[in-house]
């Protein structure tokens, strides 16, 4: 879906609500501003010391990080978030395929490009559509004010800005 539209404020909701059912945890923030300042090695060296509880994992190259997370998460039932991917690299890094995680392993991935997950032979989409005023409202209030109800102080900026967005309050 498109930019602000809540994809990450979802993606996140649902870790939060089914997290507990796995034994290893990773949500990759920026996948794509991450991988273009820090790189793939960069990603994949989060995503093991998040989901190992080890801190300084150093890799050395995107093949061999691969075979690290194969080896390393293959029987582990992992959760795994990557937010706002945008190259097929990037999921071929960090995700490769569906043996590199442990039985009842999930993985969720936030992009704005449909067409990559196609590409990596994702079979399962949830589309993001846009938010009519009344959610709009509600999520900018929960971003701004961290409660549903906009502060009534707030209430005519708010929903100025919630207009000015066009359903997209978070962009």
């Amino acid at each position: 879906g498109m930019g602000g539209v809540g994809k990450t404020t979802l993606a996140r909701a649902v870790y939060n609500s089914i997290a507990d059912q796995f034994k290893g945890l990773c949500f990759l923030d920026d996948v794509r501003e991450n991988a273009t300042k820090h790189g793939l090695i960069h990603l994949q060296e989060m995503l093991l010391s998040e989901i190992v509880g080890e801190k300084d994992i150093k890799i050395g190259s995107v093949s061999k990080g691969i075979s690290i997370i194969k080896h390393r998460l293959q029987r582990k039932k992992i959760l795994l978030i990557l937010d706002d991917v945008d190259k097929l690299e990037q999921l071929r890094a960090t995700v490769g395929g569906p043996n590199w995680f442990g039985s009842g392993s999930r993985v969720i991935v936030t992009t704005r490009d449909k067409h990559l997950l196609a590409s990596h032979g994702v079979d399962r989409k949830y589309e993001v559509e846009d938010l009519n005023e009344e959610e709009s409202l509600e999520l900018l209030c929960w971003n701004a004010f961290k409660d549903d109800k906009v502060d009534p102080c707030y209430k005519d900026i708010s929903s100025q800005a919630v207009a000015y967005a066009s359903g997209l309050p978070l962009a």
